[in-house]
């Protein structure tokens, strides 16, 4: 080791030792998948703004389910589907609690993020969206916060705005004054970028929509499971999350709605579970949230996200930031270092993770080299085109982190980069 990086590594732990008291290797047990290995190597999972890895107190509830309580919900008098009621509806009490909902009539499971914000777009949008209403968005959306809102203004004849994004990853506050106008019916945005690591301070551009008249939806993928997140004091109209992005299972997602909002909009999709009654000619339907669940949902999934809460409830969110901030900032200095490399996102804070390029490889090339050697990164566009194409480039290799990551792992992933670069070369 030479000496920069254990400079690197000995300011890091004095940090580290000062916010947080937790063993963190010790919490890495707790995850199965991470004994594995890749080609020979131990498994470095740098991919967590893809899909977390799951705790073994989550693949037991799971387990637990199936082998206890599976019955369909709701429309059941016997004694497994009154288990599974129960179980699937105080999931939905713990999701409210861990966002600070009013109420859990707030909240709809969906499939996950994109699902979420297309219910918003069908739903809320097709009532409240007329030809020359405007909603304002960002340059660094994902997609899935992009494409509901075009087809939506396809059909309307709304308009579309964006917030530019400046070099350094952040966004051009300056610009909101002549953007967020009163023409604005929604401003949806999201909370932490996933090519960037741009923290945006949701709570202000909330206060800064109302004044104006316009709802808010905010994308909370990549945040709700590093750092505390309360809806009321955020002010937000809607908050859309998955629960595979922070220790939950796949193919469950949550959809936060303010009440009154949830109530003034019609049902997105029609059949079972959101209906009061039902005649040949028209029917009578429940109120939210039973409203937007037609159908019968992903109850397991409900419960292993509940499941998956409590255990990141155990650690703490605030002592998971921390910890993930620390980690995606020992990176970028790290990457900083290594000739031929840029690195996109705020130089300060930014979320748990790091977009870059290198000369030596395209993004494809480098990742596939890396896996050879145990290391699971991303390369790609990250579903965020637009930005890519207004970095110049065609797309990033991004190292995301989680508090089951470590620094010898980041330590490990520059030597493989070097490697690369010299295959490369």
């Amino acid at each position: 080791m030479n000496w920069r990086v254990a400079a690197c590594r000995a300011d890091y732990r004095v940090h580290k030792i000062a916010t947080s008291t937790l063993d963190w290797k010790t919490t890495r047990e707790d995850f199965p998948i991470l004994r594995e290995k890749a080609h020979g190597h131990p498994l470095i999972y740098f991919d967590s703004a893809a899909t977390s890895q799951k705790p073994r107190a989550v693949i037991e509830a799971l387990r637990n389910f199936y082998e206890h309580e599976n019955a369909n919900v709701h429309r059941g008098l016997h004694t497994l589907s009154s288990r599974a009621t129960e179980a699937y509806e105080n999931a939905r009490h713990r999701v409210a609690e861990y966002i600070g909902a009013a109420s859990p009539n707030e909240i709809i499971f969906t499939r996950g993020t994109t699902e979420s914000i297309n219910l918003v777009a069908e739903a809320w949008g097709r009532k409240f969206i007329r030809e020359g209403d405007v909603i304002l968005l960002t340059v660094m959306e994902h997609h899935s916060n992009l494409v509901p809102w075009q087809l939506l203004a396809e059909r309307t004849g709304a308009r579309l705005r964006f917030v530019p994004v400046r070099d350094d990853g952040t966004l051009e506050l300056e610009q909101l004054s002549s953007l967020l106008t009163p023409e604005v019916k929604l401003f949806a945005f999201t909370h932490i970028s996933n090519s960037l690591g741009t923290i945006n301070p949701v709570a202000d551009l909330c206060e800064k929509a109302r004044a104006v008249g316009a709802l808010t939806l905010v994308d909370a993928a990549q945040s709700v499971g590093h750092l505390p997140i309360d809806v009321r004091e955020l002010g937000c109209d809607f908050l859309a999350f998955s629960g595979h992005k922070m220790c939950g299972p796949t193919g469950i997602g949550v959809l936060f709605g303010r009440a009154k909002v949830l109530d003034s909009m019609p049902p997105w999709q029609g059949g079972g579970e959101m209906i009061v009654s039902v005649a040949l000619e028209k029917s009578a339907f429940k109120k939210a949230p039973h409203l937007f669940e037609a159908g019968t949902p992903n109850i397991a999934g409900a419960i292993g996200l509940a499941a998956a809460i409590d255990y990141i409830e155990s650690i703490g969110r605030p002592a998971i930031f921390e910890h993930d901030s620390q980690l995606s900032r020992y990176a970028a200095e790290r990457l900083k270092k290594l000739p031929g490399t840029r690195i996109f996102g705020p130089n300060k804070e930014r979320g748990a993770l790091v977009g870059f390029v290198m000369d030596a490889a395209h993004p494809h090339d480098l990742t596939t080299f890396a896996d050879q050697y145990g290391l699971a990164m991303r390369g790609g566009h990250h579903c965020n085109q637009p930005l890519m194409r207004r970095f110049g480039v065609s797309g990033t290799t991004r190292a995301s982190f989680y508090f089951y990551n470590t620094i010898e792992e980041i330590d490990r992933m520059i030597e493989i980069l070097h490697a690369a670069a010299r295959f490369f070369s």
